[in-house]
């Protein structure tokens, strides 16, 4: 049974702490879902972290759902969310309403993710009460990265601030059951987790929120040139998968592998018939 929309509500008034991670794929979301994650995000991060793009903003509807398909596929307990890619939500309502549907309807997945504040409530509005949980997502957010000038920290200014404070309450208000807080001062985070009813989950924003997000690569120390400062390495598998292949390679160029172990054989009487064959 997967966790539900009440369930992530109420882990905030228990002051249960919120584990969310990325996956992309179906073994991932075996490993998460296994490990005891209680929201799966299937993010358009996927566009860099595992399709080489070099931002989020190409990722299309139809890769989204491919991977989301595959994440529900890996997992049982975990809630699966759906991030919704650029420009299929800001063009119009209906397209916003057709693609959040899209989400649940082909993908099988239990919610999806907006980016953006008061400009996007509306859109959430009516995705909510098409019966299509909504979470949020305020401060950094990706797909706004040229607006930005860049992947920056936000909510630095006093006005800047109080603006997040009002994109929370005009997301919480809309009808969204969580926001993820992105890269955003701690202290700001803990004003808006205090002053909200639902549930805050941070990336960059502190501990003080109600849960925390990170990407699967980067705590699992998948590309070791790349350290943001919200993540920690809670492994270094780069290293090891690398020597793992390079050592294959090593096998494969001696002749050392496969051995009979890993091969396949036969009985006496199929070796002799088998010779006679490869005698004629």
């Amino acid at each position: 049974m997967r966790i539900t929309v009440d369930q992530i509500k109420q882990m905030k008034k228990s002051g249960e702490k919120i584990a969310m991670l990325t996956a992309y794929d179906y073994p991932t979301a075996k490993l998460a879902d296994a490990a005891g994650v209680q929201m799966i995000l299937v993010g358009d991060s996927l566009g860099m972290v595992v399709l080489g793009y070099e931002s989020t903003l190409p990722v299309t509807m139809d890769e989204m759902l491919h991977h989301v398909k595959a994440v529900v596929r890996g997992s049982s307990k975990a809630m699966v969310v759906g991030d919704m890619p650029f420009m299929s939500y800001q063009a119009s309502l209906s397209e916003a309403m057709h693609n959040a549907g899209r989400f649940l309807k082909e993908a099988n997945c239990q919610a999806v993710k907006l980016e953006g504040g008061e400009r996007t409530a509306e859109t959430i509005r009516h995705i909510v009460q098409a019966g299509i949980p909504v979470v949020g997502h305020i401060g950094l957010t990706p797909q706004s990265v040229n607006q930005l000038s860049g992947y920056k920290l936000q909510g630095k200014t006093p006005k800047a601030a109080v603006q997040l404070i009002k994109d929370a309450h005009a997301l919480e208000e809309a009808g969204a059951f969580a926001i993820v807080l992105e890269s955003i001062p701690a202290p700001l985070a803990k004003v808006i987790t205090e002053r909200i009813g639902i549930p805050t989950i941070g990336i960059g924003a502190g501990v003080e929120c109600d849960g925390q997000v990170q990407v699967f690569h980067d705590i699992m120390g998948l590309y070791p040139d790349l350290s943001p400062k919200h993540a920690k390495r809670y492994a270094s598998l780069a290293g090891v998968m690398q020597s793992a292949i390079a050592a294959y390679v090593d096998e494969v160029k001696r002749g050392t592998f496969p051995t009979a172990k890993e091969s396949y054989g036969l009985d006496n009487t199929a070796v002799r018939e088998l010779t006679e064959i490869a005698a004629r």
